[in-house]
C-alpha cells in the first residue's frame, strides 16, 4: 500500500528522473508544489506543456527557439564569418553570457562517443559544412570540452572542416583565473604553456 496518494507519488517519481534530482528530493519538490496556491501548479503545468508543443530546434544552428531560426541566427548585427561550435546549448548560453562573441553558433548536442554508440551521425553535423559555405565564414572556433570525448570531438571537426577555405581554431584552456600553480594539475599547466601568447604588459 503506498504511503503517498497516488497522484502525488506519481509526480514525485517524475522529478526524479531529473538530473542530480533523487527520490527523497523529489518528493520534497513535490510536497513543495501541493503546498503552493494552485494557480502555481497551474502554471507549470501550462509552462511543461508550452514547453514540448513551441520548442524546437533552430533549422540553422541547432540552438532551441520557438520559430524557424533562434533569435542569434536572425540577428543582423552578429559577425557571420565567425561561427563557434559548441557540445549543448547550455555550452552556447556560458559563452553568450561572457558578452565576448559576437559571431555565430553551431551545436552538436553532444560528442563522439563510440563507446556510448555516439558517432558523427548521431551529432547535428549534417549542415554544418553547407552552412558555413553558405555564411562564407573565415574562422570556426571549436569550443567542445577539454575531456577525452571533447578533444577527439574537436580533432574530428579539424579533419573534416580542412578541406574549407577557412581558420579552424581551438578556444584556449589553462590556469584559471585566481588559480594557484601549485593546486593545478599537470595536464591544465601543460595546456597553458603549450597555448602561451606574448605579454602586452
Amino acid at each position: 500500500m503506498p504511503l503517498l496518494p497516488p497522484a502525488l507519488d506519481k509526480l514525485a517519481t517524475l522529478l526524479s528522473r531529473l538530473p542530480g534530482v533523487g527520490k527523497r528530493s523529489a518528493t520534497r519538490y513535490a510536497f513543495h508544489i501541493l503546498g503552493q496556491p494552485r494557480d502555481y501548479a497551474e502554471g507549470l503545468a501550462t509552462a511543461l506543456g508550452e514547453l514540448v508543443d513551441n520548442v524546437r530546434f533552430c533549422v540553422d544552428c541547432h540552438a532551441l527557439t520557438e520559430h524557424e531560426q533562434c533569435d542569434i541566427c536572425r540577428d543582423p548585427t552578429r559577425d557571420r564569418s565567425l561561427v563557434c561550435v559548441v557540445e549543448t546549448v547550455t555550452d552556447m548560453v556560458a559563452i553568450e553570457q561572457t558578452g565576448a562573441f559576437r559571431g555565430l553558433y553551431h551545436v552538436l548536442h553532444g560528442v563522439l562517443a563510440p563507446l556510448k554508440g555516439v558517432g558523427p551521425g548521431q551529432l547535428k553535423l549534417a549542415n554544418l559544412e553547407d552552412r558555413l559555405s553558405t555564411l562564407s565564414a573565415t574562422e570556426v572556433i571549436l569550443a567542445t570540452s577539454t575531456d577525452v570525448e571533447g578533444e577527439a570531438t574537436a580533432l574530428y571537426l579539424a579533419k573534416r572542416l580542412a578541406p574549407l577555405p577557412l581558420e579552424t581554431s581551438r578556444i584556449a584552456t589553462g590556469v584559471p583565473m585566481g588559480g594557484d600553480l601549485e593546486y593545478i594539475d599537470q595536464n591544465t599547466l601543460s595546456r597553458a604553456l603549450a597555448g602561451r601568447r606574448a605579454f602586452a604588459g
